[in-house]
């Protein structure tokens, strides 16, 4: 259900924009994806009636797009090798900065990472309003892992950039990634500030859906798969969630046709009203 929100928000902020709505894959992380996943999503998305514009892109397909995205930050000094492993970092919430200055003798790079600036990143949320972190909060971070795979912050740069994403809605679990993508969008782009303001998408942070002990739901926290079978009231739910005006609703949600609720909801949709808070779920098998 939490995919679900996300999906829909943003299909409906979309729609409602007169944009186009595309859907990736970000699969980036081969030994944890499961067989037919990818299929089993895209039939899962049109079963709820949302129809993604154009041709599904999959990240496994782009790494030579990475790889050059990679080299021009190294030729900038933007990034730097990294020795340390998980068991150096056990208990240390942001990298301190071991290897920014170079390895220690002896020590080989297991992986690269994107050295952060320094100060307050700001930008305006489409939904939350204006939003900050301090760089030295988040640290810096992985764009190419030791073992060998892409890292999701570069990757999903680079897409954006090579799909033309003007807007990026999804949830708040996201929150900490957005600063670090736009470090990595100025990084790539070369832009004065101005200029990369308009370069760059508009971000929105949703509220997460979360259980009873304060965990998002996830597979992790045993959620239940969302059934096409209640396609209908699922979206509906998901409308009452965002606040949405569902009163205005109920003709499509009693016809019993998804498409056509989610075109009056793509209609009547209002960013200001959706709540900036988490969602606690009482649905049944999540506590």
């Amino acid at each position: 259900m939490g995919s679900l929100l996300a999906a829909v928000a943003s299909w409906c902020d979309a729609k409602h924009h007169g944009g186009t709505w595309l859907v990736r894959m970000e699969d980036l992380d081969p030994p944890r994806e499961v067989a037919g996943a990818s299929d089993d999503i895209l039939r899962t998305l049109e079963g709820h009636g949302l129809h993604w514009d154009g041709d599904v892109v999959f990240q496994s397909r782009r790494s030579d797009l990475y790889a050059d995205a990679l080299e021009s930050l190294k030729r900038d000094g933007c990034v730097f090798p990294c020795a340390c492993s998980r068991k150096d970092l056990a208990g240390v919430a942001v990298y301190p900065g071991i290897c920014r200055l170079g390895l220690s003798p002896g020590k080989e790079a297991r992986l690269w990472r994107y050295k952060m600036g320094e100060g307050t990143l700001s930008w305006k949320d489409l939904i939350l309003g204006e939003t900050s972190f301090e760089a030295q909060n988040l640290g810096d971070f992985p764009v190419l892992r030791a073992d060998g795979f892409w890292a999701y912050q570069l990757a999903v740069v680079v897409d954006d950039r090579d799909q033309g994403v003007t807007h990026v809605v999804r949830g708040s679990d996201l929150l900490d990634s957005t600063p670090r993508q736009i470090q990595l969008w100025s990084a790539l782009t070369n832009l004065t500030s101005a200029e990369l303001q308009g370069a760059i998408p508009g971000y929105g942070h949703l509220p997460v859906l979360e259980n009873n002990l304060g965990q998002k739901l996830s597979k992790q926290t045993l959620a239940q798969p969302v059934q096409v079978s209640d396609a209908v009231t699922s979206v509906m739910r998901v409308l009452q969630w965002l606040n949405q005006p569902v009163e205005d609703m109920q003709g499509a949600f009693e016809s019993g046709d998804v498409h056509q609720l989610l075109l009056h909801a793509a209609e009547k949709w209002d960013r200001s009203l959706v709540p900036t808070q988490a969602i606690q779920w009482q649905g049944e098998g999540q506590g």
